[in-house]
């Protein structure tokens, strides 16, 4: 496996922002870090389950049709290389409005079964950069696990350092999404080289 891309694509997709850092970033400006945490929680083991769940369909998908891999690593180069475009092209977003709802480890598992980026993330990373090189259970779980776990570090960093990552976001926008893109652009190509 590319090991430093996978990193890469890992770090970039689940620290950028989206739905769930901008979320966690309103939740604690308006609630604290402490009640913001179980919103964390919620997204690292939603991220788990995500993972999980698109190992055993892209494993279902590609026993049952061996030839889909290609298609599948194809689709995966193609989707990261999406995201960099995104990145690169995104303007200043606005923070999500946060519905007063109390439990927030719920809202922070189930958000992911309604995130698109959550989703594409979860199957695009498993079937470029997992499915490939791994073949076992245990292998498999590692790395839902250690997903759940990124996904957990980047909102809770996101509430932690919320305002000031607003700020430095603000300031060097451009450079920032630059960077990212071009990191993202090299993940991709380094797949399709392995």
């Amino acid at each position: 496996m590319p090991f430093l891309s996978f990193l890469l694509f890992v770090f970039i997709t689940s620290f950028t922002p989206g739905p769930n850092n901008i979320m966690a970033m309103a939740f604690a400006n308006k609630h604290g870090l402490k009640r913001t945490m179980k919103f964390c929680l919620g997204v690292g083991v939603g991220f788990f389950v995500i993972t999980l769940l698109s190992v055993f369909f892209n494993l279902m998908l590609t026993n049952l049709l061996p030839i889909i891999e290609y298609p599948l690593t194809i689709l995966g180069v193609g989707y990261m290389l999406y995201l960099a475009f995104k990145i690169l092209t995104s303007k200043d977003s606005d923070d999500r409005k946060d519905r007063g709802d109390n439990n927030f480890f719920i809202i922070g598992m189930f958000v992911q079964f309604i995130n698109p980026k959550g989703i594409l993330y979860g199957i695009t990373v498993v079937a470029t950069f997992i499915l490939p090189y791994y073949h076992s259970y245990f292998s498999y779980l590692g790395f839902s696990l250690f997903l759940g776990i990124v996904g957990l570090m980047s909102t809770f960093s996101w509430s932690l350092f919320g305002s000031i990552f607003q700020k430095l976001l603000l300031k060097y926008k451009r450079l920032f999404n630059i960077v990212m893109a071009l990191l993202l652009v090299y993940s991709a190509i380094s797949i399709l080289i392995k």
